[in-house]
């Protein structure tokens, strides 16, 4: 059994700064992390992993120093990584970004036949939770999203048991092999690498595609190849608030006091009468 699991290395902060040139994200100077959704994801291979055998492999797409999200994975227990690195696919969207992943993954599963992908629901830095149905779209692959529990794995059948967790409910979903599974930041809590592991991470080599050996079309990767383009990053500004106790007279003063900002404010449908 083989799964994978697409990893990203975000910033850690949330003063990013865009390129007015290129509209590609400024790196000099800010930390990374791994993006905080793809930590559980990890995690749920990893607990694949103990339970039925699987060989784990970690991909990443980014500049040469994202090999560190990828060791980090490795150090909690994934036996490999490859980072997908190169000038080409640079301030790629989601839609080239998920061309890259999904050809990376079609090229593993030539090698070792690819059962499963996790993804993290979504990254820090885009929010568009995008990627993984983009890569899932592209190979075929069933695909289950916004998954918070693996509940159980049928080797044998290729089948994956699976609960969603909608904004009203939850779902219980079967899927076949092989499967794209996108995973909610609070499926688990991520293990803490061991010392051991922390130190085999840090010698492995970790192997890098460029676009030399992956061939794709320049002008569908990349800048050049995505459809959408973000022309401002920001954190919004934080408002000043009132804070309202009653002063002890009960709940209809506090419903006075909300009716009448309410009003104050112009809010469509109220009436302070």
């Amino acid at each position: 059994m083989h799964v994978i699991v697409c990893v990203k290395m975000v910033p850690d902060t949330t003063q990013v700064k865009i390129d007015p040139v290129t509209n590609t994200l400024v790196r000099e100077g800010i930390p990374f992390i791994t993006n905080p959704f793809d930590s559980p994801a990890v995690e749920e291979a990893l607990k694949i992993k103990d339970n039925y055998g699987a060989k784990v492999t970690i991909i990443s797409m980014g500049p040469p120093m994202a090999d560190a999200v990828i060791r980090k994975a490795i150090a909690m227990g994934a036996d490999e990584g490859i980072l997908l690195s190169d000038r080409a696919f640079g301030g790629a969207d989601t839609l080239a970004t998920s061309k890259v992943l999904a050809h990376a993954i079609a090229e593993l599963s030539k090698a070792n036949t690819v059962d499963l992908v996790l993804c993290g629901r979504q990254t820090i830095d885009g929010d568009t939770a995008q990627v993984g149905p983009g890569i899932a779209t592209r190979l075929g692959y069933t695909q289950v999203t916004l998954v918070d529990r693996i509940i159980s794995v049928n080797v044998e059948e290729r089948k994956i048991l699976a609960r969603r967790k909608t904004d009203e409910w939850h779902e219980v979903v079967e899927a076949r092999w092989p499967a794209l599974l996108t995973i909610e930041r609070d499926a688990n809590r991520p293990r803490y690498p061991s010392v051991p592991r922390r130190l085999y991470a840090e010698e492995i080599p970790i192997p890098v595609w460029n676009n030399y050996s992956m061939r794709l079309d320049a002008d569908t990767i990349g800048l050049k190849g995505s459809a959408t383009t973000v022309k401002r990053i920001f954190a919004p500004e934080a408002q000043k608030g009132e804070i309202y106790t009653g002063n002890g007279n009960g709940h209809q003063e506090l419903v006075d006091v909300i009716v009448g900002k309410l009003a104050e404010w112009k809010l469509t449908g109220v009436d302070h009468g």
